[in-house]
This record gives structure tokens, C-alpha cells and sequence, in this order.
């Protein structure tokens, strides 16, 4: 496992490069890849260009986001999918393979029946061109019973509902986004954790919630940084996830505002706290 910068999970403005530049500056580990400018990038220098963008820096390539909307309009979606193979090719010739995207936990529009129906061809399109270039996709789901309660029709929002997705897509290249938050708020146990598999993890969150709040009254975007609280078991977390034989990202994801308030004053200060905050928990956990 390695330390992971996303600008924008901090409350960080910035372009890519200048993202990069903190990760390196904080001492992170890795950073994401932003797909999209990492092709205008080798379009225009080659694909040497982008290499060097993390090598110059010590970085290690954390994950790229999913850039196809798979639940929205039929002709958006087949618009981007049909620009996904190129993408999927220049992400493996970089050497990345983890693919994040997300699924609300429900709709005001289409019950589960509609959502299974629309859900299992798209991403089963999606799984068989990344897998063409071996590429894993993990599926974030979102665990607040508050997030789901204000959908008329309520969809998946557990880890395990999540795996059965997967099973049920059927590429063998489809996991989770395991976000430490969302298995807390919908009340999955480390046992449950226990029984993953490192293909089962393609990207992780990490984070804490607000004491004394019950689990599912804890609000989304209102969180913790790691170790703030304490609330959330991120030690034992993470040194099951060592144990399963997870060896990706692990990126901090507070919604912090008093974090995003330091970001728009000093992004690298607002870096390095985060980073602050998770490294007692990596010394813990024996990651360090």
C-alpha cells in the first residue's frame, strides 16, 4: 500500500501538474492519473511526456477515474464508451491499471429492477474493454442510510450488494472503492472485511466520522480526517487489507471543512496535514 493524493478530496483547487508538485512537496507516496490531460499530454509530447511527469517526481501512479457515465443518457454513454479503448490503451502503456467509479445508493427515477436491467450491460461494456488492456474497475458505493433515505427507490449500498453487482456483470476485472466511511455508516463488520480477497479492492478511501453520532445518522460530506476521531477502526482496517494482500492507493478522503478552509489559503499546508493525520495510523497498522 502506498500514501495516495487526490487534490480535490482535500477541498484542493488546482490543474494536475500542480497536483503532482504536492504530492511530491507533501511526500506522498503516489498520485492519480487524470486520464483525460494525460492524453492531450501524449497526443502532443508523446507518452514518454506523461511517464515523466511521475518519475521526475518519485511518484507512483495511484488510479484513473472512469470516464464514461454508465447511468446516464443512452447516447452520452455510447459517445464516451466509444472513447474509452483509447483511453484504457495509453492508461496500460502507463503502467495503471486501478479504475475508480461510483453508484448512488438510489434514484427518484428508476426502481432496482430498472437499475439492475441498465446497470449489468453497461458496466459489463465497460469491464470487457478494460479488461482487454488489464485493467480492474472499483465501484464506490455509499453506505449512509441519510443518503439513501431522500430516493424514492433505493438501490446498493453495501460492500456486499456491491461484490453481487460484480459477480453478476461477470467480467472478473469489476470490485470496490472500499471508502472506509461508507462500510462504516452502513454498519459491515471487519469480518466482513476478512472475507475479501485483494482482487476484491481496487482502490481505497480512507477517513474518519464526527463522534457520537450513530452510523446511520452520519451525514455524507460531513466527515473526519484519519485518526481525528477515531470513531472508525482504521488501523485494524488497514492492516486487514495488508493481510488480504492489497498493495494499491490509499487516499485520504476527509470532507473536511476546516481542511478545505486551509486548502483556498495554503494547498500544501492543507497536503501535509492530511498526510500528517494518516501517518500514525500507517506506523500502527506496520505499514511504515
Amino acid at each position: 500500500m502506498f500514501q495516495n493524493l487526490s487534490p480535490g478530496a482535500l477541498g484542493i483547487r488546482c490543474d494536475w501538474v500542480a497536483g503532482l508538485d504536492l504530492a511530491r512537496q507533501a511526500g506522498y507516496a503516489g498520485a492519480d492519473l487524470q486520464i483525460g490531460e494525460a492524453y492531450r499530454i501524449a497526443e502532443e509530447r508523446g507518452v514518454d511526456a506523461v511517464r515523466a511527469l511521475f518519475t521526475e517526481r518519485g511518484l507512483r501512479m495511484g488510479g484513473w477515474g472512469l470516464p464514461v457515465n454508465w447511468r446516464g443518457p443512452s447516447a452520452q454513454f455510447y459517445e464516451q464508451l466509444g472513447r474509452l479503448p483509447a483511453l484504457a490503451a495509453l492508461a496500460a502503456e502507463l503502467g495503471c491499471h486501478r479504475v475508480t467509479t461510483g453508484c448512488p445508493p438510489g434514484s427518484d427515477e428508476f426502481d432496482r429492477h430498472r437499475f439492475v436491467a441498465m446497470a449489468i450491460p453497461r458496466l459489463r461494456l465497460i469491464g470487457e474493454i478494460l479488461a482487454e488492456h488489464g485493467h480492474r474497475l472499483g465501484i464506490e458505493f455509499i453506505g449512509p442510510r441519510t443518503s439513501r433515505n431522500r430516493r424514492q427507490y433505493g438501490w446498493i449500498y453495501s460492500m456486499d450488494g456491491m461484490l453481487t453487482l460484480a459477480a453478476a456483470v461477470g467480467t472478473g476485472n469489476i470490485g470496490l472503492l472500499f471508502d472506509v466511511w461508507h462500510w462504516y455508516t452502513c454498519r459491515s463488520t471487519l469480518d466482513d472485511v476478512r472475507h475479501l480477497t485483494a482482487d476484491d479492492v481496487v482502490y481505497v478511501h480512507i477517513n474518519d466520522a464526527p463522534a457520537g453520532i450513530d452510523p446511520l445518522d452520519q451525514i455524507d460530506l460531513v466527515r473526519c480526517l484519519p485518526g481525528e476521531t477515531g470513531v472508525i477502526p482504521n488501523v485494524e482496517l488497514l492492516r486487514i487489507l495488508r493481510d488480504l494482500g492489497y498493495d494499491g492507493p490509499v487516499t485520504i478522503e476527509p470532507f473536511s471543512q476546516s481542511l478545505k478552509d486551509l486548502a483556498e489559503r495554503d494547498p500544501l499546508a492543507a497536503a501535509r496535514q492530511a498526510r500528517a493525520s494518516l501517518d500514525p495510523i500507517w506506523r500502527a497498522a506496520g505499514l511504515a
